[in-house]
């Protein structure tokens, strides 16, 4: 998820009172798994210093072997998150899908992209409930009821593949249900316009219009982006309505993955420099494809068969 500080805006919401279900820092987050010597790193694991923010440059094509490579990286992605899902179940802790998604990628002779990416520490995003994104894998057992983003990104033959889902813990509340499936809808509403000369501004006016339509809002704080031999390659693709110039080509990749709440829009960090909380505890949901532009359309790379 590409961070981007857009001017904030807090909407209403028809529910008006949220009760927090985490409490900051109470849980312990374990070290990271190791990853063996033969496994092809990222340059920002062993140069840090390398890595840049991403512009709203325009975003360039890429090569038929490339997207190949990329395809590849996708399905993999789209595998492992199938891993960190399944192992979302009652009792089970975050750090156990960090394993579990880590030994999976290594298996696969990947590596996980978010290992030491700006110095995250484990090899997933797992963000529950309240937690739009970026939460930190650690001992708390998900609890019935839980709702928890699993944010997999995965390096493979110098080409990152990157997607997330929800996991329902449980017995999850009908509210809650249906904003996880109202999430995906408009993901999937949004990839159904991709195609060769349409605007990317198109998307986020998409996103946002489903939205309303159900009562959800729409974090503005965070984007997709493009992306490839980088994690984050420009453009972004905002989740709300924009100005962006850029249009569809054929050969451009880039992830959708809008954040939808039940309260409003407004967020805070945790003091691990990652975690962001709704500031209003309400619970928050997000779906992640990355997506193809073809000579006739859309592919979505992270789809599995």
């Amino acid at each position: 998820t590409a961070l981007r500080w857009v001017r904030s805006f807090s909407r209403g919401s028809r529910h008006s009172i949220f009760k927090p279900s985490l409490k900051e820092l109470q849980y312990k987050v374990l070290p990271p798994y190791p990853v063996p010597s033969h496994i092809s790193e990222p340059f920002y694991v062993r140069q840090p210093e390398k890595l840049t923010g991403m512009s709203d440059a325009s975003p360039n094509p890429l090569s038929a072997e490339d997207r190949l490579k990329l395809k590849r990286a996708c399905q993999l992605a789209a595998k492992t998150l199938q891993v960190g899902l399944k192992t979302a179940k009652v009792g089970v802790t975050t750090d156990a899908i960090d394993k579990a998604v880590h030994e999976f990628i290594l298996e696969n002779n990947a590596y996980p992209t978010p290992l030491g990416f700006w110095g995250f520490p484990k090899s997933v995003c797992t963000s529950a409930n309240e937690v739009l994104c970026h939460g930190i894998p650690d001992t708390r057992p998900l609890e019935d009821g839980d709702i928890v983003n699993v944010d997999v990104t995965v390096y493979l033959d110098g080409f990152h593949g990157d997607c997330s889902g929800m996991a329902m813990v449980g017995d999850v509340k009908a509210e809650d249900v249906e904003l996880v499936e109202t999430t995906k809808a408009a993901l999937m509403s949004a990839i159904s316009i991709c195609e060769p000369g349409r605007p990317i501004r198109d998307i986020g006016s998409t996103i946002s219009s489903f939205a309303e339509s159900h009562g959800f809002n729409v974090s503005p704080h965070f984007s997709g982006h493009g992306i490839g031999r980088h994690l984050h390659e420009p453009p972004y693709i905002h989740a709300i309505p924009n100005n962006s110039p850029h249009l569809m080509a054929p050969g451009i990749a880039f992830t959708i993955e809008p954040i939808f709440l039940r309260g409003d829009t407004r967020i805070r960090q945790w003091s691990d420099g990652w975690t962001i909380v709704s500031a209003d505890s309400s619970r928050s949901a997000q779906w992640e494809h990355t997506v193809l532009i073809t000579d006739n359309g859309h592919e979505i790379l992270t789809k599995l068969p």
